[in-house]
């Protein structure tokens, strides 16, 4: 059975996440890499040396640089590629002009190493697995990953508790995000919990019967 482990990151307050085994190898995959300070990677790295964790996948939600400002540091330290949506490559290859303008410093992260994820991809992670579903509307490439053996899902920035992805930055569409989010999340089972990639947990019964934007 999988664990969650909960970090929240830099002056945007994104939500990262390492889900991870304890037992045989003890692998663990890590969401959202959001770490923009020393202190930031001390503390992910940290947890997962003093847990005996061994990353196997480094995956994003989506590409804006608040979610991803920690992922050189991240794929330099376990020598893993970033596993994301083709449609979130340019914005990972134009990462330092986003950066300058949310107020970090990140280079261009366009020689990264790249796995590319689909609609329907599982990726195993000891006796579990993670589902790959696609939530454009948010921003180009955005992903949902669902985790059926701990009835969660990671939203990322397309559903919060009581909210919704913002859809005025480039490449936002709010009709195709109300869209992704009827198909794709919100038929998952009433219990399943949402981990959004800021604020507060929910379920997917609340954001049904209180969200105003659904």
């Amino acid at each position: 059975m999988l664990h969650i482990k909960q970090f929240t990151f830099n002056h945007y307050e994104v939500n990262s996440y390492i889900l991870y085994s304890t037992e045989g190898k003890c692998p663990c995959v890590w969401v959202d890499p959001g770490m923009s300070t020393e202190a930031e990677c001390n503390e992910a790295f940290g947890f997962i040396a003093r847990n005996g964790l061994h990353p196997t996948h480094i995956l994003l939600t989506h590409a804006h640089v608040d979610h991803m400002a920690g992922l050189p540091a991240a794929t330099r330290r376990y020598d893993l590629p970033v596993s994301t949506h083709v449609d979130s490559v340019s914005l990972l290859c134009t990462a330092s002009a986003f950066g300058s303008y949310m107020g970090f410093d990140v280079p261009n992260m366009d020689d990264l190493p790249r796995v590319l994820l689909n609609e329907g991809d599982r990726i195993k992670v000891a006796d579990d697995e993670i589902e790959v579903r696609c939530v454009p509307g948010h921003c180009p490439g955005s992903l949902c990953f669902v985790v059926p053996g701990l009835q969660v899902v990671l939203t990322g920035d397309a559903l919060f508790r009581g909210s919704i992805g913002r859809t005025d930055l480039p490449g936002g569409n709010f009709d195709q995000l109300i869209a992704s989010l009827r198909s794709r999340v919100l038929t998952l089972p009433p219990s399943f919990e949402v981990l959004p990639g800021h604020g507060d947990i929910s379920t997917i019964s609340d954001e049904l019967a209180r969200n105003p934007f659904l």
